[in-house]
């Protein structure tokens, strides 16, 4: 599951961007990958390891609906296979 959010550019600079991806481990878990920055800068990235699918797509979410309410739009999402 992938998504990626944007807020538009303003007159002070380049957009920025918050990508959510989620994917599964070799040591049956999952990870939650966080990358967040201005479009051609370089950003941060955080990784965090969940146990189990389902709390890792409740924090995926608990981060949309965050950054949502700070005025990024959802541009891109890719659901699960």
């Amino acid at each position: 599951m992938r998504i990626y959010m944007q807020i538009p550019p303003s007159d002070a600079g380049a957009p920025k961007f918050y990508h959510l991806h989620l994917q599964e481990d070799l040591l049956e878990g999952w990870t939650l990958i966080r990358e967040w920055g201005y479009q051609g800068a370089r950003g941060r990235l955080v990784r965090d390891h969940f146990p189990d699918r389902e709390s890792a797509e409740a924090a995926m979410i608990k981060h949309r609906d965050a950054q949502l309410g700070k005025g990024y739009q959802v541009v891109f999402l890719q659901a699960k296979s």
